[in-house]
């Protein structure tokens, strides 16, 4: 179980709060005006932004004083992050302690349709494939808690059925906790269990 308690900080003068508790294996999308902070909730969570006061809990254990390294979260950025010195292949198969799972990862390409593309370096993909490669890659790593932000914004409305679709079934077959951010009402129905509106 996730929990966000009390978790407090000061940004640009703007005052956010966060209190939520998201159970193990749940889907919730995160929805909001923009500027209320819902990518700020992600990067607290991950430990790109460390917060003023409260905590985060997974399984009742404090994460919020973890190196970024060292917390379960697998987290999906909007610029993708994807490294442009190494093929999209290698860049899927970062991250694992373990052997990467080259199998799920062909798999997810294929059905993601960016299969022809793994061999190539980043910098030669669209927006759209570029994003779908991003998602395969958070959502396969071993991490127990995903973060996603803004995961489908680039993808035209069949692809982005498509990837949808695949995130929930890949999520709920790996049994990841999954914080979802998202203005498209479309997404929240066909990925999440529920949502969090951010006020």
């Amino acid at each position: 179980m996730l929990n966000i308690e009390n978790l407090q900080l000061t940004l640009d003068g703007w005052p956010l709060r966060y209190q939520m508790q998201i159970d193990t294996g749940e889907i919730v999308a995160i929805q909001g005006i923009s500027g209320v902070g819902k990518t700020t909730l992600l990067n607290l969570i991950g430990g790109y932004l460390m917060a003023d006061s409260g905590t985060v809990k997974w399984n009742q254990h404090p994460i919020n004083s973890l190196p970024i390294e060292k917390r379960p979260v697998s987290m999906l950025f909007q610029d993708h992050n994807l490294f442009e010195h190494i093929s999209v292949l290698d860049n899927l198969c970062l991250g694992f302690s373990a052997a990467a799972p080259v199998d799920a990862i062909m798999d997810a390409a294929r059905h993601l349709g960016v299969d022809e593309q793994l061999a190539k370096k980043p910098a030669t993909l669209s927006g759209g494939q570029r994003q779908r490669i991003a998602l395969i890659r958070t959502l396969l790593r071993p991490e127990p808690i995903v973060l996603l932000d803004e995961p489908f914004a680039e993808l035209d409305p069949s692809t982005r059925e498509k990837a949808a679709l695949w995130t929930r079934a890949q999520a709920k077959l790996a049994g990841k906790t999954v914080l979802l951010v998202t203005h498209q009402d479309e997404d929240v129905e066909r990925v999440a269990d529920r949502k969090i509106i951010l006020s």
